[in-house]
Parts: C-alpha cells; sequence; structure tokens
C-alpha cells in the first residue's frame, strides 16, 4: 500500500449525536491499541524486579543520611509540586492516551532508577575530581558532571519506552509526555534527599527555604530538561535516515544537559544572580515552554482531522465523526452520551473507537512521511475493523 492510498471498502455506521439509542449489546472485540498479555506480564515482571532492587538502594541511601520521620516528612512535602507537574503532562496526552503502565514506568525510571544510577556515578566522578586536585570540585560536579550522568540515565527511560512500543510512540508529545514524567519521578526522589537535608540541618526554615526553590520556583525544572530528549526522540519518529535519527535523539540530549548545566550554574550564583537568571531566563523559557504545548496539542488535534478525512472519503468513517475525533471537547461529549445510553460497557466502546480512530491516523501521518513500520498495512486493517466494530454498537447501519 502506497502512502497516499487508503483502503476503499467502508463499512459500519457513525457514533450517533447525545441523545440517539444506540442498538443493544456492546462490541466485545478486543482494543487493538492494547499489547499482547505474555509481553505485558513479562515487562512488568522484569521492570518490576528492577524497580524494587532500586527502592531498596535508594531507601538505604536516604536511611544513611535521614531517620525515618524525616523521610516521610520529606516525601510529603515532595509530592507537592507532582500535583500540578503530572497532571500538566496528562492533560497534553489527550488525544492519543498513552497506556497507563508505561506512564508509570516513565515515572519510576526517573523516580528509581535514574536516580539512584545518577547518586553512585556522580558520588564516583565527584571522587576522581578530589582525588585530581580539581580546584573546584562541587562546582564541576554540579555544572558539567550531574547534567550529564543525569539527563543520560533520565533520558534512558524515555529512549526504553520508544522501542518497546515503537509502533505507538506517535512523535514529539510521546516524547515529552514520557521526558516529562520521567523528569518528575527524578526531581521526586530528589527533592526527598534535598529537603530532608536541610530540615535536619535547619529545621522548618530550611525546609520551607528549600520547598521555595525546588517546589514553587522550579518544579518543571527536571520535566522540561527530560522533555527536551523526548523532543529529539520525538521527532526521530518521523525520520527516514538512521543517521539523522540519531542525530535527532543526541541534539535533544545535548539540549537537556546544556539547560540542566545552565540551570544548576544559576543556582552557585547565589541569591541575587540566581535571582536575576531565574527571571530573565528559567521564566521565559518556561512560559515559552507551556505556549509550545498548547500549540501541540492544537496541532495534534487539526493532523487528526487531516489524516482521518481520507478514510471518511473512503467511507469507512464520517466526516461527523472525525470533526469529533479532531476536537477535545467533542469526545468528551460522545464518551458522556455513550455512558448515558450504554452504561460503563458502553463507555469503553467508545474509548476504543476513539483510541483506534487517533492511532489510525497517526499511523497514517508516518505512512505519509515514509516512516511507518513494515506491517504498516495490516496494523490499519486491524486498525479500521476495530472502528467498524465498535462502532456499530452505536448504530449498526452502514455509512452511506
Amino acid at each position: 500500500m502506497s502512502s497516499g492510498d487508503v483502503t476503499t471498502t467502508g463499512s459500519g455506521g457513525a457514533a450517533g449525536p447525545p441523545g440517539t439509542q444506540g442498538t443493544g449489546g456492546w462490541s466485545a472485540v478486543a482494543n487493538p491499541t492494547r499489547r499482547p498479555l505474555l509481553r505485558r506480564v513479562l515487562t512488568v515482571g522484569v521492570a518490576s524486579s528492577v524497580f524494587l532492587v532500586c527502592l531498596l538502594v535508594l531507601l538505604g541511601i536516604l536511611g544513611r543520611a535521614l531517620t525515618a520521620q524525616t523521610i516521610v516528612l520529606a516525601a510529603l512535602v515532595a509530592i507537592v509540586p507532582l500535583l500540578v507537574v503530572v497532571p500538566t503532562f496528562l492533560w497534553l496526552d489527550r488525544f492519543e492516551a498513552e497506556p497507563n503502565r508505561y506512564l508509570v514506568f516513565a515515572f519510576l525510571w526517573g523516580a528509581l532508577v535514574a536516580v539512584v544510577g545518577a547518586f553512585f556515578l556522580n558520588t564516583l566522578g565527584l571522587q576522581l575530581l578530589v582525588d585530581a586536585s580539581w580546584r573546584d570540585p562541587l562546582e564541576t560536579g554540579a555544572v558539567y558532571l550531574a547534567p550529564v550522568t543525569e539527563e543520560t540515565l533520565k533520558g534512558l527511560g524515555v529512549l526504553l519506552v520508544f522501542l518497546l512500543r515503537r509502533k505507538e510512540f506517535d512523535g514529539v508529545i510521546d516524547g515529552i509526555v514520557y521526558g516529562g514524567l520521567v523528569g518528575a519521578g527524578f526531581a521526586f526522589s530528589e527533592n526527598i534527599l534535598y529537603i530532608g537535608q536541610a530540615y535536619t540541618e535547619a529545621g522548618s526554615e530550611g525546609l520551607t527555604s528549600v520547598f521555595i526553590v525546588r517546589c514553587l520556583m522550579g518544579p518543571f525544572g527536571h520535566p522540561l530538561f527530560t522533555a527536551l530528549t523526548g523532543i529529539g526522540i520525538g521527532i526521530a519518529v518521523s525520520v527516514r535516515r538512521p543517521l539523522l535519527r540519531v542525530a535527532t535523539i543526541a541534539v535533544g540530549w545535548v539540549c537537556a544537559m546544556l539547560l540542566h548545566g545552565t540551570w544548576n550554574l544559576s543556582a552557585l550564583a547565589g541569591t541575587n544572580g540566581f535571582l536575576e537568571a531565574y527571571l530573565t531566563v528559567q521564566v521565559p523559557l518556561f512560559v515559552a515552554f507551556i505556549a509550545f504545548l498548547l500549540w501541540l496539542r492544537r496541532r495534534e488535534g487539526r493532523l487528526i482531522g487531516l489524516h482521518l478525512s481520507p478514510y471518511a472519503d473512503a467511507g469507512w468513517l464520517t466526516h461527523a465523526e472525525v470533526q469529533m475525533l479532531s476536537h477535545l471537547r467533542l469526545r468528551h461529549s460522545a464518551r458522556a452520551w455513550a455512558r448515558a445510553n450504554g452504561g460503563a460497557p458502553a463507555k469503553r466502546s467508545m474509548d476504543a473507537f476513539q483510541d483506534s480512530a487517533s492511532d489510525l491516523a497517526l499511523l497514517r501521518s508516518r505512512l505519509v512521511h515514509g516512516t511507518a513500520e513494515p506491517d504498516a498495512a495490516q496494523r490499519e486493517l486491524v486498525l479500521l475493523e476495530a472502528i467498524t466494530a465498535h462502532r456499530r454498537d452505536f448504530i449498526g447501519s452502514p455509512v452511506t
């Protein structure tokens, strides 16, 4: 199948507007966006073992510096920025929601694997600098060593997700979501250590000071750094040449390290220097990042409409459905209608319809750009059949 072709045999019906009665029993057809059970079990088993080992090591690291009560207090305080950061990245991921297990994997990779790995590598690097009688080992470690080790380990988490679910890693938004959650997990564990140490050394005053700087002024620090690596990986999805793919990933990784190093450098510049750098560099970057996220989400809706339109022309969808699928407000209304008319089973069927349609649009985008996987034609048919089966639950008559 060429990138410009669409299967032309349409079937099924349109999801009715709110108030339209469906035809009865809801489809038992599997949602094709779900992963095979065996692969899921193996992935979860291996990941759980790695995470458990890293958790034990992290607790040992924290336990050497902090009491159990301080660890609990610091953890409760460190949760506060997550209440803003995590929902922000999940909000971005609305058109084609990533599987929960991969989102959890990304967060735990940052909170456990990357943190533990960075602790040992940073400690080793600092010791080497001290042994070499380096003039400013602490500043060198903070500005040059830590950004390299931490962004490399965090970026590996995003890269693993990309390799594990290559067929559904669709672009920049996926890279930002996974990178942001890896960074959020890393910041959470790191904040426990810094907040706990500040509380141990200076009591409530020290805790408040660190909380303001790390949790209120810079909650998106680590997520933003690693999101740059995710952007590089997301761009690589649409690149044909292998060397250029590697280059785009490398550029994102380097940008993450540079921004991380700049942040750490500003933190060493004293209160006035930090505030100046924060207001003139970090705040504008954060505002630009939020604006970029807003643009990306609107763009994804337009792309879904663009790439589903040929299927509507071929009879697989109606243009009203394409309109619904490309606007979050209309998608929400359709899910609400499904639940009102058929309860939770109908809602699951509508979810599967929307998920499959989003996957189909992004698959067609890769076909158009010539970067689709070898079995893209078979995957296209699977998604079309799933869309047809789940739609039939709501209308049951062919598109005319």
